[in-house]
This record gives structure tokens, sequence and C-alpha cells, in this order.
């Protein structure tokens, strides 16, 4: 649910991705002659992953069968330790406890290392770039200035910052400013607590990935949001995409051309605007 977002602190980047195993067509072959592509997204992770089978990436995954000709399972995971363990649970391996890998997954970070650290699924196709946002009371804390992080976030010297626990945010705010903000940093389980404490005026600003944050504060007006970059941030962002396994090459194919038929007719961006997030092109 959440391990695009926790503890990547090394840098970044963008991954020339496919591993040079022989393709294998009974994947694609097996899906299409079923009728059903297994899509594996996070549970309970707004707005990308909602009960009943709604969210983006719930979408998005019934739109990229469809364009294969096949109808979507849409399959809720819960997120394990870390990535790596995620990428096991839901494509190649399945979880201990019996639950079955899928076809494929979305909401995977598109990362050089964490390709590397995982060398049996086959990470591609980013199709949007997640940022960290900010969420504010205008009252309380001014529009974050563009300069160093001693500037921006002076304010939290004095005033209280949530963030979601054992993420990118949580550990930039701990370490920034040699640790001068910590006591004002207040941490919580997910996204959604955080925003209830910034609306109930507990908080002056929540620290999260925009999409996120920006489903969390849906209709409320009294609060700003603006975009986070500093110079100290390690990242100005991060891909999010699609794995499968390492030898399903067709497969991934198949999927890159469908998303890019998707992103080229808008209906991605489509997508993104029904749950009114904004969507940044990887």
């Amino acid at each position: 649910m959440k391990n695009d977002r926790r503890l990547w602190l090394k840098g970044l980047a963008m991954l020339p991705l496919a591993a040079s195993l022989p393709a294998r067509a009974d994947a694609l072959a097996r899906i299409r002659q079923q009728g059903r592509l297994r899509v594996a997204v996070y549970k309970d992770f707004a707005p990308y992953s909602l009960a009943g089978g709604k969210g983006i990436d719930a979408d998005l995954g019934r739109a990229l069968a469809a364009r294969l000709g096949v109808a979507a399972d849409i399959v809720a995971y819960t997120a394990d330790e870390d990535m790596s363990d995620d990428l096991r649970n839901m494509v190649w391996k399945g979880h201990y406890l019996g639950t079955q890998p899928s076809d494929v997954m979305l909401h995977v970070p598109v990362d050089r290392k964490l390709a590397a650290a995982n060398d049996k699924v086959r990470i591609f196709a980013p199709y949007h770039r997640e940022t960290l946002a900010l969420a504010r009371h205008p009252g309380r804390v001014p529009q974050p200035a563009q300069g160093s992080a001693a500037v921006a976030l002076e304010v939290f010297t004095r005033e209280k910052i949530g963030v979601e626990t054992a993420t990118l945010a949580d550990a930039f705010l701990l370490s920034v400013l040699n640790g001068r903000l910590r006591e004002q940093v207040v941490h919580f389980k997910n996204v959604g607590d955080a925003a209830a404490a910034l609306a109930s005026g507990q908080l002056a600003a929540v620290l999260a990935p925009r999409g996120e944050l920006e489903a969390a504060v849906a209709g409320r007006s009294e609060l700003a949001l603006d975009a986070f970059r500093l110079p100290e941030l390690p990242t100005d962002g991060w891909p999010l995409g699609m794995a499968v396994k390492v030898e399903e090459a067709e497969l991934a194919d198949a999927l890159a051309a469908a998303l890019a038929d998707l992103k080229r007719d808008g209906t991605l961006a489509a997508i993104f605007a029904r749950y009114g997030i904004t969507h940044l092109p990887a």
C-alpha cells in the first residue's frame, strides 16, 4: 500500500528495464484463452484502490485488460514489510498463506535499484509520476518558499506537521535541518488519518504523496495544497509503473502497448480526473 514511498532515500532513477531472458508466449496466450487478466492492486489505498473494486489503479487495470480483449480480475493485496516482499507476493511466487500471484501488479516504482534487487520481475511502463505535496492551513503556514529547507520549513519549528509513519516524508522531516523538526512531526498510520487531524486543527500541515493527499483533503476549501520541492529532498518525484514475471516479455510488451494507447486517446488522464487527482505524466 505504501511501499512506493517507504525509504528510497539514496535517490530514485528511471530504469531501462527489460531483462535479457527469453520471451515466453504462454502467459499472454493463457490470459487470452481464459479471457481474464489478474491485476494486483494495494488494498485500501485511496485514491488508487478503494472498496468495491474502485480506484485509479483498479480502473486502469480494467482499461488495460479491455485493450488486451479480456476481462479484469482486480485483486487487492495487503502491503507487506517492503516492496520486494510485495513483488514476491503479488507477482512471482504468491503469499505463504496461499494467495496466488497475479498476472500484473500496478503501482510499482520504476526504480533502477529496486529492479536490480528483484531479478525475478520485469518493471516497466510508467503511467504516473508521484511527488510530495504539502496540505496546510494558510493562516498558520505560508506557501512554501522555493529556496532552501531552512527557509521553507522554519515555520515547523513552531507548528505541528503530520506524516505517515515510515515513509519518505517521515524520514525527510526527521533528518532535515539537523533534526530540528523532530519534536513537531506527528506520526499517523496513513495519510487519511493525518488529513483528518489537519482538518480538525490538530496540525498545521501534512506532508505526503500528492495523489493520496489530494484524495484525503478533497472538499476542504479551507486548506491549501502545494507542490513540495526542495534542494535537500532526495527526489523530486518517482515514476509508477507495473511488474510481471521477468520471463513474460510478450505480456509486458502487450501491456506497454495497451498503456501507450490509453495515454494517446486520453483514457489514462480521464481515469485520474474521475477521482479528482492531478495526473503527472511519467
